[in-house]
């Protein structure tokens, strides 16, 4: 009776420990779990943040590395004396044989070409421009926040030593204007 009740007795012990032993067994799973899923955001978050890195390595070396892909030939670089007239209209703010008179003055940015309208010695306009065979293109384009949407190209074709002829065209909210452009070197 006594190695019954003590086989009982180890029995009854061993059912219990091993219940305790699956209870701990249970827990741990979960908390490895939980602790491959805390590993799984720390891994993204620390791959987002090497991303952020290179992102911000590759600015920095871009902005060391910007250099002037083109500029304006030296005889047309420099300060003209504009003057552009109205020739056709469907907008209500210009009329043709409007006259407007400026000063052109072809420089260069950090990047680009870069042509300044002035008037009374304010800049007025500042359009990127190109040169190719023997041609100025200008353009300008207001941005997506402005309240009108204006674009302006100005293509001068017509260039010689002391003057630059050409046409400017003004879109803006469906409507077109066209304008003659001629420029003569300014002789300050």
């Amino acid at each position: 009776m006594l190695k019954n009740t003590f086989f009982l007795f180890l029995v009854s012990s061993f059912l219990l420990v091993s219940c305790d032993y699956k209870e701990k067994e249970k827990n741990l799973t979960d908390r490895e779990k939980q602790l491959l899923e805390k590993e799984k955001v720390f891994a993204k978050k620390e791959s987002e943040y090497q991303s952020l890195l290179k992102m911000r390595d590759s600015i920095f070396a871009k902005k060391d590395s910007v250099v002037i892909t083109s500029s304006w030939p030296a005889e047309i670089s420099g300060p003209w004396n504009g003057k552009v007239i109205c020739t056709e209209s469907n907008c209500s703010e210009y009329a043709v044989g409007d006259q407007r008179t400026d000063i052109w003055e072809f420089d260069n940015d950090s990047t680009q070409p870069i042509t300044k309208i002035i008037n009374n010695n304010n800049l007025v306009r500042l359009y990127t421009g190109k040169f190719e065979n023997n041609e100025i293109r200008l353009s300008f384009k207001t941005d997506s926040t402005a309240k009108k949407n204006v674009e302006m190209s100005v293509l001068l074709n017509d260039i010689s030593d002391n003057k630059i002829k050409g046409t400017r065209t003004i879109t803006s909210d469906g409507c077109t204007a066209k304008f003659s452009v001629e420029l003569v070197r300014s002789t300050k």
